[in-house]
């Protein structure tokens, strides 16, 4: 994992994901081999005595060549002419040392591209490579969250979601920069072989501003997947409002920097049926109207499941738990839970809550009789123990 910070300001989901084919031509030398001649100079094949060709640093007829490492020459005389071009005669830029004795890239090589690099030094001799770079079986994109811009709760997570499944999670994990404006201590938790997330030990500290690279292209995080496209999203932390729903008294209590701002009553889950799960959820989605359809988590409608239009749904969990309006419940609030989950609400009530919290606030469920939220639900992340986090595992077919 590689997690840096930096004091002061950095100025700060959803992006679109797609999945498509890369194909940059140039290179920002990262590793690379040592440097070597490959091919006789054209001084040695005329018999002359010249001084050392130049060195490359890949072999003629190497393949495979990874598009990040780039093409170095160095040479003992200074370097005339350099050049390094693909297949369609296109040149990568690149960049001459002040004594003019190296040579190096300075873009990122294509996937799956031909190239010819050609390098001749003030004592006439020259050396020659033609390699082509890794063709990868498939490419993935990234995609980041919160959306760059973005002013969200102290409990929000930095999400990655990847088009392909990741199998060496340790490269994906490295690839990935987190800066913080105030040192946050944080770590990676993997939900899935496509999602990823970030997540501060503790909440945020308001005011708090993030910026999130993942460096990807280039990058190979096994089973044939390579990154496609770098990504980058800057966001900031709001107030501190967090929500407590209490099943003991069934009202839901709202808090600004520790200070009550509003409560009303409840009704959550029906007991020994559809239990709420106790735990720390996180404000998502929000949607003035809503078709709630329990088929979308298993229950048919001939089990007791529902297709029912709410207003003011305000998401709480990828299970599908959310604050919403519920009318026809008038009678249970605030004294029997017979939601198959959810936490209903009066209209107004839900209205008023819906427009006061925003993505990323914190909701703590406490005496309910439904365990735990999972930690790996979409929003339960806040109930994995620090020690869950993941230290990244590398692809076994790489070892």
């Amino acid at each position: 994992m590689r997690v840096r910070r930096r004091s002061g300001v950095v100025v700060a989901l959803a992006a679109a994901l797609t999945l498509g084919l890369a194909a940059c031509d140039g290179g920002a030398a990262g590793g690379s081999r040592g440097a070597q001649n490959t091919v006789s100079s054209t001084a040695q094949k005329h018999g002359r005595e010249h001084g050392e060709p130049p060195r490359l640093s890949v072999k003629d007829g190497e393949a495979g060549v990874e598009p990040l490492a780039g093409a170095k020459v160095a040479s003992a005389s200074k370097l005339q002419d350099v050049t390094l071009t693909n297949e369609q005669g296109r040149a990568v830029k690149a960049e001459y040392n002040p004594e003019k004795t190296e040579w190096e890239t300075t873009e990122p090589l294509g996937y799956g591209r031909t190239y010819t690099l050609e390098a001749r030094n003030e004592d006439g001799t020259s050396s020659t490579a033609t390699f082509t770079t890794v063709s990868p079986a498939e490419q993935t994109n990234v995609a980041i969250g919160p959306y760059d811009g973005a002013t969200v709760g102290v409990a929000q997570a930095v999400t990655f979601r990847f088009g392909s499944a990741i199998t060496d999670t340790k490269a994906a994990e490295d690839a990935i920069t987190v800066e913080t404006s105030n040192d946050t201590e944080g770590g990676f938790f993997w939900q899935s072989p496509y999602e990823l997330l970030w997540r501060p030990k503790e909440f945020w500290e308001p005011g708090t501003a993030v910026t999130v690279r993942a460096d990807i292209y280039g990058k190979d995080f096994g089973g044939g997947v390579w990154g496609a496209a770098d990504a980058e999203n800057s966001f900031t932390i709001g107030d501190r409002v967090e929500t407590v729903v209490d099943n003991r008294d069934k009202t839901l209590r709202v808090y600004r920097d520790g200070e009550l701002v509003r409560s009303f009553p409840v009704s959550l889950g029906a007991d020994g049926k559809y239990d709420t799960p106790n735990g720390t959820y996180v404000i998502g989605d929000s949607h003035e109207h809503l078709v709630m359809d329990s088929r979308s988590y298993g229950l048919g409608l001939n089990q007791g499941g529902y297709v029912t239009d709410v207003d003011w749904a305000t998401q709480m969990s990828y299970s599908g738990i959310y604050v919403h309006a519920a009318p026809w419940a008038t009678w249970a609030l605030g004294a029997q839970n017979q939601s198959h989950g959810c936490v209903n609400a009066s209209s107004e009530d839900a209205k008023w809550f819906q427009q006061y919290v925003q993505r990323g606030d914190p909701v703590e469920v406490v005496g309910a009789l439904g365990g735990t939220l999972p930690g790996y639900d979409g929003l339960g992340y806040w109930n994995y123990s620090w020690e869950e986090r993941s230290g990244g595992t590398e692809d076994p077919r790489a070892q």
